[in-house]
């Protein structure tokens, strides 16, 4: 599903980062939650292509989607069990 991110416990203790770099996921938000655009981040490491970073963003929205929903589901339960 998602060509240009791997997880590997010999790289970045095996956070989800980019094929063939050493640049995480987590480090790619990070660069634009601090402003940076798409054409900035790649042309500031141009080991990145436009589709890993596309890659990268789509990843920790389908993330953070599933997330809020486990988070829903045990909110629900914790209020059933209350």
């Amino acid at each position: 599903m998602f060509t240009h991110i791997a997880y590997d416990n010999e790289i970045l203790n095996g956070k989800p980062h980019i094929v063939g770099t050493r640049l995480s996921i987590e480090f790619i938000l990070e660069l634009f939650a601090s402003g940076a655009t798409k054409d900035e981040v790649i042309k500031s490491y141009p080991q990145l292509t436009a589709e890993a970073v596309e890659d990268a963003l789509k990843y920790a929205a389908q993330f953070s989607e599933t997330a809020e929903r486990v988070l829903s589901k045990n909110a629900e339960l914790y209020k059933r069990l209350s």
